[in-house]
């Protein structure tokens, strides 16, 4: 089984090489600023005795005030885990891609821009995966209908 590191913990390391990029950090997750997860992603990938090189999902929440990405991540060599998460708006819902990092990000996050309207910048493809083109609005925005 995978042992889930303390988020406060990997939060002050975060701090510590990428200042001002934690928003909060708890026993679970650390979140992070939107601008911030690419630096902070391949931190936690190439960072000796962290080394997440596995992205085990992505998931897009919508919480009606904001929309949050939620990232778990593997060391496989480790044997550990964290959650990271990063917020953004509705009226400005992006966040940079991570295909570049983790090429399984790849249909996880074209998903995710299909089904909540998420825009992940620097995607290499991103299109609709599940809808149509054309298709008006997102299906799983909580305020779609």
């Amino acid at each position: 089984m995978t042992k889930p590191l303390a988020g406060h913990q990997v939060g002050e390391q975060i701090r510590n090489q990428v200042p001002d990029a934690v928003i909060e950090a708890s026993e679970e997750w650390v979140l992070i600023k939107p601008e911030s997860l690419l630096a902070v992603a391949n931190f936690l990938k190439t960072t000796p005795g962290l080394e997440f090189d596995y992205l085990n999902c992505i998931t897009g929440v919508d919480y009606l005030d904001y929309l949050e990405v939620v990232y778990h991540l593997t060391s496989m060599r480790h044997n550990h885990g964290i959650v990271l998460k990063a917020r953004c708006s509705r009226e400005n819902a992006e966040v940079p891609s991570l295909v570049g990092l983790w090429r399984g990000a790849d249909l996880q996050e074209r998903e995710i821009y299909d089904l909540l309207g998420i825009t992940f910048v620097g995607h290499p493809n991103l299109k609709r995966i599940f809808m149509w083109q054309g298709f008006e609005g997102h299906p799983l925005r909580r305020d779609y209908l």
